[in-house]
């Protein structure tokens, strides 16, 4: 991916956990790396293709302004947030802020953090088989795209599925969503845990029935092995129910683990 850089902007702002930072305000140097494609920017001549890096060094120091946070970490991640927020073109930014004037009682060059931040591709299974299901499947989706930090949600269509684990209940409307989002993993699967709590799920049995049940199948290439959250999801590749709404958005994402595609696991698992 290319980058663009500003690199040291200076800015006077009242950030600071002690009151005279708050009322008299200090110096901040500011750097941006942002990870964008320039390809048709640098072949067409045209701005619109770019990020306008004067406009945006404005923009950030109007940003960095605005507000007065206690910590430097919060002001790094807002303008973080600001950035991916309202230039789409950035994929990834990294944010180095420095604070030379910090009031350490301390000869230093400067205090800093440095922070990275970007939009990820996950790729989410809704499930349900209480009530009305498929209102059910699409409130839960609502509720997902209403957050600021998902955008450009694709769906599949919902399915009709047998239970699978349990098989003594009702069937199961099944759908896959892909989304953009600067939350982590974790983050992202306490947002479906809130929603599921939201929704009323109860969680009486092992796959039991549920009004709704929202898990990340994918996230980037990642693999993890957290308690809070797995990726890829365990067994997904054993799940037509997984698999078949998945396929109709993502037939070619490959599975971290076995190397598979989509379609090819669906394949096998209807041999």
């Amino acid at each position: 991916m290319d980058k663009l850089y500003l690199k040291d902007v200076e800015i006077f702002a009242n950030h600071g956990v002690f009151n005279e930072e708050k009322s008299l305000g200090q110096k901040f140097i500011l750097s941006l790396e942002l990870d964008v494609d320039l390809s048709l920017a640098s072949k067409s001549g045209d701005l619109t293709k770019s990020v306008h890096y004067g406009e945006l060094c404005h923009n950030i120091e109007k940003e960095f302004q605005k507000e007065s946070y206690d910590l430097i970490e919060t002001a790094a991640e807002k303008i973080a947030e600001y950035v991916l927020y309202n230039y789409d073109l950035v994929k990834n930014i990294k944010v180095l802020l420095k604070k030379p004037w910090a009031p350490i009682g301390r000869h230093l060059d400067t205090a800093a953090v440095e922070i990275n931040r970007g939009w990820h591709k996950a790729y989410i299974a809704l499930g349900s088989n209480i009530g009305e299901k498929e209102e059910n499947i699409n409130i839960a989706i609502e509720k997902i795209k209403s957050n600021k930090e998902i955008k450009r949600i694709k769906e599949s269509t919902i399915i009709e599925t047998e239970p699978w684990g349990y098989e003594n209940q009702d069937s199961f409307k099944n759908a896959v969503i892909e989304v953009n989002t600067i939350l982590n993993p974790r983050e992202l699967m306490a947002l479906l845990l809130d929603i599921e709590k939201d929704m009323k799920r109860e969680r009486i049995f092992r796959w039991g029935p549920r009004v709704i049940d929202l898990d990340i199948i994918f996230y980037d290439d990642l693999v993890t092995s957290d308690d809070f959250v797995t990726i890829p999801h365990p067994r997904m590749e054993e799940r037509e129910f997984v698999l078949a709404p998945l396929n109709e958005i993502a037939p070619n994402m490959i599975h971290p683990l076995n190397k598979k595609r989509v379609f090819r696991m669906l394949e096998e698992i209807k041999k």
